[in-house]
């Protein structure tokens, strides 16, 4: 009560470091002011996170249900079927924000499509896509080099594909790392597959647990992100199970190396799907 016996006016909630943060909207992973900052709030919005506001926000609310609010998870989505059930897998726990990398391949407008479809059913709001033009001047890949022609299915252990971009995933996770970092994200979440795969040397479990390490060391001694790859060790016919049960959109994915309009059902991403979706027993929906 004051002095006149009015009750006293609830104050602003504010962050520990004295932002109201009633004044702010999120934006692209920041927070942004509504209506002016004043100088002391210039110095430090810009070190705000999703991800803290809501930690904010749990705290000067706690009558609103915890279940509610989700850690941040940066999600790689391609826009092929592991990619859809690796995103179905981190919604369960986690808040979402899709990245997407667009390296010239030839399938490039359609996986961009089928990530636009698959974060719109998710309902993701932050999305980052980014070029990476360089693989195709790098060249060395039937998937960037279009002089070099995308063979048919062979699945001859030991041998790596033409369709390999070379220390690809490396670049990918890179970004994912930095955008994490930014936003405020603790997961890196990822659909490389090794048990049911090419042969990819960076699609390996060993691989992964080496660049978690890598990020120990090549990030801010306060920043805990992680790669996580829940599809590593399971069969494509296992992935796609899980997509059913989970009720992903695996009719939004698109798998074909080689073509935008119908797969070319020779390929090894094309025959690896089917084999998967026959395994399992169920039809593909784009096939």
């Amino acid at each position: 009560m004051s002095k006149n016996g009015k009750p006293l006016m609830n104050p602003a909630p504010m962050h520990r470091c004295g932002v109201n943060t009633d004044k702010y909207r999120k934006n692209d992973g920041r927070l942004i002011c509504k209506n002016g900052d004043t100088e002391r709030e210039k110095n430090i919005r810009s070190r705000i996170t999703i991800s803290t506001y809501h930690r904010i926000n749990a705290f000067l609310n706690p009558c609103k249900s915890v279940a509610k609010i989700k850690e941040l998870a940066v999600v790689l989505v391609s826009g092929g079927l592991d990619s859809c059930v690796t995103a179905a897998i981190a919604a369960q726990k986690y808040s979402l924000a899709f990245l997407h990398i667009n390296y010239r391949q030839r399938t490039e407008k359609r996986e961009l499509k089928a990530f636009h479809q698959i974060a719109d059913f998710y309902k993701v709001k932050h999305r980052l896509i980014v070029d990476a033009n360089f693989f195709s001047q790098i060249g060395g890949s039937s998937l960037t080099d279009e002089k070099i022609p995308v063979p048919p299915a062979r699945f001859k252990k030991g041998i790596i594909p033409n369709t390999y971009v070379p220390f690809r995933n490396a670049y990918l996770l890179s970004v994912a790392v930095s955008w994490a970092e930014v936003v405020g994200a603790s997961k890196i979440f990822i659909g490389a597959v090794e048990e049911d795969s090419s042969g990819y040397p960076d699609c390996r479990k060993k691989f992964y647990q080496a660049f978690n390490k890598l990020i120990v060391v090549g990030t801010k001694p306060e920043t805990k992100i992680s790669v996580v790859t829940p599809l590593i060790k399971i069969k494509k016919s296992k992935i796609v199970q899980k997509g059913l049960k989970l009720k992903a959109p695996l009719h939004l994915t698109w798998s074909c190396y080689q073509n935008n309009k119908v797969p070319c059902g020779i390929c090894e991403s094309c025959l690896l799907r089917l084999k998967g979706f026959q395994e399992a027993g169920v039809k593909d929906p784009i096939s």
